[in-house]
């Protein structure tokens, strides 16, 4: 969703399954990604492979045997306590029911039992939505939230915009 949209409430409860990806999900999260016309879209071959080797650390929602929508993890290899979102996405058609939210709770909770205490993202710094969403599930989960330069936009080789680093990470106690 770009900044500039807005949501509305919800005026159905959806019943949503939550659920580890299978290679099976590959089509569909490219879908789901390239209909939003904000993500940067990977090959379809990079959203196959994410299922099948970052399943671990990657969830998929689902209403009526259909991915809806879905967020892409990893494991940073810097610092295998962080878990690195790749990419979160919904389906138009399902937005404004808290999907986005829930899958990062759930991924979150699933990870931490794998040692996995923080989380980071990358955001532009005019997607407000995407700041929020990471500001929210910080404040829920007790964690600080903070931001970094991270990739100026002439990182990129194309027209790209920048990218910031989104922390969110456990409060450390004051000595």
């Amino acid at each position: 969703m770009s900044p500039s949209q807005t949501r509305t409430a919800p005026t159905t409860t959806l019943a949503v399954d939550y659920r580890t990806p299978t290679v099976d999900d590959g089509t569909r999260l490219w879908e789901i990604a390239s209909d939003s016309k904000v993500l940067d879209v990977n090959s379809s071959y990079s959203y196959v492979l994410w299922c099948h080797d970052f399943a671990a650390t990657s969830i998929v929602a689902e209403v009526d045997g259909r991915a809806v929508g879905f967020v892409t993890g990893y494991r940073r290899q810097s610092d295998p306590s962080t878990l690195m979102v790749w990419q979160v996405a919904v389906d138009d058609e399902v937005r404004g029911h808290g999907i986005a939210a829930t899958m990062l709770h759930q991924l979150f909770d699933r990870v931490n039992r794998q040692g996995m205490v923080a989380m980071h993202t990358t955001i532009s710094p005019d997607n407000i939505p995407s700041q929020r969403l990471f500001a929210s599930v910080a404040k829920a989960r007790g964690l600080r939230f903070e931001r970094r330069d991270l990739f100026a936009a002439n990182a990129f080789p194309d027209s790209h915009e920048p990218e910031d680093l989104y922390m969110l990470e456990p409060e450390i106690p004051e000595p």
